[in-house]
């Protein structure tokens, strides 16, 4: 089962489905022109822009997955990175761990 940037492997340990959460994304902004301007850092493998269901536009964030770390820093020695005037602002994603529940019986 997937959990927001992580999913549980059969070793138990978790991955990173996604290397950089962006938001303030402009809305003239597509998925298409966000891989083509992450892909002058590495190679990128997907980019997942979600869409509200109500309004038909995307939610102005996405998430963003490089081949290798190298790519991830690549992006992260830039300082600002500005599409359509709009600087976008981003965060790198870590792996989440599993909180484990506390034994409530004394």
């Amino acid at each position: 089962m997937a959990v927001a940037g992580a999913v549980r492997t059969a070793s138990g340990r978790s991955r990173k489905l996604f290397d950089i959460f962006v938001a303030e994304v402009p809305w003239t902004v597509s998925s298409k022109e966000l891989k083509e301007y992450f892909s002058q850092f590495g190679s990128v493998q997907r980019c997942r822009l979600p869409f509200d269901r109500d309004t038909g536009f995307h939610k102005r964030y996405c998430w963003i997955k490089f081949s290798t770390p190298e790519d991830v820093q690549n992006v992260f020695q830039k300082d600002s990175h500005i599409l359509e005037g709009a600087k976008l602002s981003l965060r790198q994603q870590r792996g989440r761990r599993r909180i484990q529940p506390k034994n409530e019986s004394k």
